[in-house]
């Protein structure tokens, strides 16, 4: 038996990469849509339930796309082993391997839109939104991603504290920035609204705020309007 006085060896972490299929669902036609938006749900939903919020703009002129995050996990607190009643959600990342994480989802995303974008007859406008955790997701993607949307949507959270905001500066430049918030939203905490304006303000990222009376939702009326603009 070796000695206790032996040093052990110290774990040493690896990566590999693999093959996984991620899931996504659609509403619209791509043969008659005007323009695409691809929504990036939150944390703990799952893209066919997120993508419900947006059949009140369903009206034939746009193809809405809902990626799936690729990590999912039981989210209900029933005792015992969970079963085919137990409801299920999903997260883009967390913070464990988080950067390899964050390098997977803009991936993805870069991947699928080359995929849907493929698929139309022409080039059409295309709008990313992001809900909640989907904010963070959103924001990367459309600054580390190859993805040129005319508007990025960014509804009921803040983007991501680490943004490298040299680098979204050059990505959002000729993109429409909107930033979506319900008044009665308790996950905005108004400190956090002001770190946000002033580190966008001093990297020159520009930004519209658009404010509805609700909570942490896509509120109808509010999406209606996104629509009108």
């Amino acid at each position: 038996m070796p000695s206790t006085s032996e040093k052990r060896s110290a774990a040493v972490e690896h990566h590999i990469p693999i093959t996984k299929t991620a899931r996504y669902w659609t509403l619209g036609d791509s043969n008659t849509a005007d323009e695409v938006w691809f929504v990036l749900h939150g944390y703990k939903q799952l893209a066919r339930r997120f993508l419900r919020r947006f059949q009140a703009i369903d009206d034939g002129h746009r193809l809405i796309v809902a990626p799936e995050a690729l990590s999912r996990f039981y989210i209900g607190h029933e005792p015992g082993r969970h079963g085919p009643t137990s409801v299920v959600g999903a997260t883009w990342m967390t913070r464990e391997d988080r950067q390899v994480e964050i390098e997977d989802y803009v991936g993805y995303l870069d991947q699928l839109a080359e995929t849907i974008l493929g698929t139309l007859p022409s080039a059409v406008p295309v709008t990313v939104l992001g809900f909640s955790q989907g904010v963070a997701t959103a924001t990367r993607w459309v600054t580390q991603g190859t993805v040129e949307p005319s508007r990025l949507v960014l509804w009921g959270d803040f983007t991501p504290p680490d943004l490298d905001c040299e680098r979204a500066a050059l990505a959002l430049a000729s993109v429409e920035v909107l930033m979506v918030r319900g008044e009665e939203d308790a996950a905005l905490a108004s400190k956090m609204a002001a770190d946000e304006a002033e580190r966008l303000g001093a990297a020159g990222i520009e930004y519209q705020s658009m404010l509805y009376r609700g909570g942490h939702d896509i509120e109808v009326e509010a999406l209606r309007a996104l629509i009108s603009q």
